[in-house]
């Protein structure tokens, strides 16, 4: 097999103190990689000189917003649960981990008169439930607008503390609009309003929308990558964005949210559904110049579409010098520019 095509190719090691538990202050004090493929040439900056190296493309960015996903409560008999909500299913169902031992027909309580009941336990340890308040089903909104008030928002796993007031803002992109994402597209937390001013003046500017879920941390476990299931995510790409994803101009996608969308957009003409590319070495994008992110776990799906960029050994070079040079790593950590 290829080692391209083997998991275990895709490993390195990261020293825990350089997992990032809060975001740089201000926002473009954070450190930005840049390499560029044709010069093979790789600068170390930070994010307040992003503008002087970007060229001439589009930006698109996702406007996903974060549900405050996580709530805590308890069951009938009194004991503790944390339920962290991951995805609907139909208009009234939804899809949860859930801390805590529950079986089918068990009535969960939460704040605001909440409760939710265990419809279903699957295998993969997810189940499914619905929410009323005071005996009111709950559809989408309503639960999204309840969990605003009542909710936590749902730092990664790899963020070893409790998330705080401070976290509702930092975790949220400045143009989080459409609410429905469990994770942030990380890439677009180093943007403040003024450098998004001045990128407009220069650049055409897109949003698009893929509501992240929590599949966005499942690690892969099959050796060979072609066997991956990957996991699906809605999204929507507006017509003045796929106008120019139709055109023949430069893009630079900010995440690979974002990336993923556009590239599943040139796959399959479609602007809204379920995506589920996995881009990787042996799967390279179509149509995305540029990519803007951030630094990825291990043998993760995120590493895997960096490599369809700049290939596999390429990104691991770059990851060692970025551990090297002490770099910040994940969600609240530095960021990579490809050119």
């Amino acid at each position: 097999m290829d080692k391209d095509l083997s998991l275990s190719n895709y490993d390195y090691t990261l020293p825990k103190e350089l997992i990032a538990t809060h975001p740089a202050q201000p926002k473009e004090a954070a450190r930005l990689l840049i390499y560029e493929r044709e010069k093979d040439r790789v600068t170390h900056t930070t994010f307040a000189n992003l503008e002087q190296f970007l060229p001439d493309c589009a930006i698109f960015f996702n406007d996903t917003k974060v549900i405050k996903a996580r709530i805590y409560g308890t069951k009938e008999s009194g004991g503790k649960i944390e339920l962290f909500l991951h995805s609907s299913v139909s208009e009234c169902e939804f899809n949860a981990q859930i801390r805590g031992k529950v079986k089918k027909g068990d009535i969960l309580h939460f704040k605001e008169g909440l409760s939710a009941e265990i419809l279903e336990l699957y295998a993969d340890g997810l189940r499914k439930v619905c929410f009323k308040q005071d005996e009111n089903l709950l559809n989408t909104p309503k639960l999204y607008a309840l969990l605003e008030k009542i909710g936590h928002i749902p730092l990664p796993p790899y963020i070893k503390r409790a998330d705080t007031l401070k976290d509702t803002q930092d975790y949220q992109s400045i143009f989080a609009k459409n609410l429905g994402a469990v994770a942030a597209p990380t890439a677009s937390l180093h943007f403040s309003e003024a450098m998004l001013e001045s990128l407009k003046k220069r650049h055409e500017i897109h949003t698009i929308t893929l509501h992240i879920g929590a599949g966005t941390f499942k690690s892969v476990e099959c050796e060979d990558l072609r066997e991956h299931q990957m996991h699906s995510e809605f999204f929507h790409i507006n017509e003045a964005a796929k106008a120019c994803i139709d055109n023949k101009k430069a893009i630079l996608g900010v995440g690979t949210t974002a990336t993923r969308s556009i590239e599943y957009y040139a796959r399959t003409g479609l602007c809204s559904g379920a995506c589920d590319l996995f881009l990787h070495p042996f799967n390279k994008p179509l149509r995305q110049n540029f990519l803007l992110t951030n630094f990825h776990l291990p043998k993760s799906t995120l590493i895997m579409l960096v490599s369809s960029f700049i290939g596999r050994e390429k990104t691991l070079a770059l990851y060692k010098e970025a551990v090297a040079l002490e770099y910040r790593f994940y969600s609240y950590g530095d960021a990579m520019l490809i050119l």
